[in-house]
Parts: structure tokens; C-alpha cells; sequence
């Protein structure tokens, strides 16, 4: 039982940011044919990893590197549990430190435009944060546990109960996927600014860390959307893939079709969501009983 667990474990680390790269590179691929591109390989972001790990590092001081890989460590982690089923409310908690172990980084640099993105690094969290542990909430009052074993073992999917919340969830979902229009803190396109935000003064090994990191994050970020369809019904495993791709290249179409707007408006648009959408579904979703 024990070997197993470390074989699924590991299965989890490996494959995960394989997976997410595939994304990446399927989500540059979208990009460039919605531009008028034909765009890149699927597997470039792989070859752009391996290149930056093979570049020289130059380092700005020792303490900005170990937020970086603190910050995998903890987004590592957060796939294992989400990923074995375990408790999202722990995973949402450790995912969340993740985050203020990258900010750190930028303020450890010393960089005023690793500053200015690690602020608004903070600013994001501010914006995604309650509308995360509402969806947390939310799947807890209809599955009765915060185990997503139990909440995909359900015979109706989440999705029925919580359409509204789902459409909270995958309004921050742009700010967790750093995609326009909230892509606050880290711009993955030249036209969003001339300098790379809260990464500014990282190379070589660390930037393909940051990339690799991202790639979990991706992972993480549609397992929540998962367990909105997912049920003990194996074909709905299915559907709920499909649904995680749907909403990935709607993502995809969305950073591509806008652009970054102020953070006044992305904090007070998340908050409005969160707080006028979402709680009023769980208002209503009180009534029932499960």
C-alpha cells in the first residue's frame, strides 16, 4: 500500500509539469494562430527550459534564489495533495504560501521593477484569494468534506449546484494563469511592458524554475475546475477533462483579446464577483439538503 502511494506520488511530480508544458505550448500555438502566426512547436516551452537551465546564472545576492525554490517546494506539494485527493482547504492554504514565498523573491532582489511586480503579486492574491476558499466553501456544503476524493465521488457533479460559482472560479482563474487581463505581476508578452515584472533579475536555472513552477500551477489551477464536474461516474472523468480544456483555450482567448487594465479595477472586479455572484449561490445552495 505504502509503495504504491510513493509510485503515484512520484507519478505526480514527474508527469504534472509535462502536462503543463504541453499546455504552454498548446496555449502559444492558439495564440499565434489567433494572431495570424503559425507559431511555434508544440514542445518549445520544454526547449526554452533546457536552454535557460544550460545559461550562465547571474546572481543579484543569495537570499532571491531560495524563494524560488521555496516557492516550487510548496506548489509541488499543493499538486500532490490536490492530486491524491486530499484536503483542498489544506492545498488552497499551502498553494497560498507558494505565492508569498515568489513575492518575497522579488522584494529580495532589491530590483525596483521586481518591487513593483512582487506588489502586485500581493495585489492578485488580494483579488483571487476569496473567491478560492468560496469555491472551497462552496464544493464543502454540496460534498459535505473538503477531501476532493469525496467531492468527486458525489452522484450529482458540483457544477449543478454551484453554476455561479463556477463562473467566479473561472473568472479568477485568469489571475491565477497570469493571463490578460490580470496579469499583474508577471507579462508573458512584449506588449504588456518592456521588462518582465517580479522576474526581472532572474536567469538561467531560476527562470526555468519560474517556468517550471507555472506549469504546475497551470495543473493545479484545472483540477479545481475538475472537481466541479467530476462524479462517481467514471465517463464523467471525461466531460470533466474536456470541461478543464474548454476553459484553458477560453483563457487563451481571453489573454488574447484584451489588455492589462489597472489594479483598481481587477481588485474591485474580483471582490464584486466574489461577493455578489458566488455568496449569493451559496445563499441559495443553504436551502438544499444533501
Amino acid at each position: 500500500m505504502l509503495a504504491i502511494w510513493i509510485i503515484r506520488i512520484i507519478l505526480i511530480v514527474v508527469l504534472t509539469p509535462i502536462v503543463g508544458g504541453l499546455l504552454a505550448g498548446f496555449d502559444r500555438i492558439i495564440s499565434a494562430r489567433v494572431q495570424g502566426r503559425k507559431g511555434p512547436p508544440l514542445l518549445q516551452p520544454f526547449y526554452d527550459v533546457l536552454k535557460l537551465i544550460k545559461k550562465e546564472n547571474i546572481e543579484v545576492n543569495k537570499t532571491y534564489k531560495f524563494y524560488v525554490y521555496a516557492s516550487l517546494f510548496f506548489i509541488i506539494l499543493t499538486a500532490v495533495i490536490m492530486l491524491m485527493g486530499g484536503d483542498m482547504l489544506l492545498a488552497i492554504f499551502v498553494l497560498t504560501l507558494g505565492a508569498i514565498f515568489f513575492a518575497f523573491g522579488g522584494y529580495a532582489s532589491q530590483s525596483p521593477y521586481s518591487i513593483i511586480g512582487a506588489e502586485r503579486e500581493l495585489l492578485q492574491m488580494m483579488a483571487y484569494e476569496p473567491m478560492v476558499l468560496i469555491t472551497a466553501a462552496g464544493l464543502y456544503m454540496v460534498s459535505k468534506s473538503f477531501f476532493i476524493s469525496d467531492m468527486i465521488s458525489q452522484a450529482v457533479p458540483a457544477i449543478v449546484y454551484l453554476p455561479a460559482v463556477f463562473v467566479g472560479f473561472v473568472y479568477i482563474l485568469t489571475f491565477k494563469l497570469r493571463k490578460s487581463p490580470f496579469d499583474l505581476s508577471l507579462g508573458h508578452h512584449a506588449h504588456q511592458e518592456l521588462v518582465q515584472g517580479i522576474s526581472t533579475e532572474y536567469s538561467g536555472r531560476e527562470l526555468a524554475i519560474i517556468e517550471i513552477t507555472h506549469w504546475y500551477e497551470s495543473i493545479i489551477a484545472l483540477a479545481f475546475v475538475y472537481v466541479f464536474f467530476a462524479t462517481s461516474n467514471p465517463i464523467s472523468h471525461v466531460f470533466a477533462v474536456l470541461a478543464c480544456l474548454v476553459v484553458y483555450f477560453f483563457e487563451i482567448l481571453v489573454d488574447n483579446s484584451t489588455v492589462r487594465v489597472k489594479w483598481q479595477l481587477a481588485l474591485k472586479s474580483a471582490w464584486i464577483v466574489t461577493g455578489v455572484v458566488s455568496v449569493v449561490n451559496l445563499m441559495i445552495v443553504s436551502f438544499f439538503k444533501f
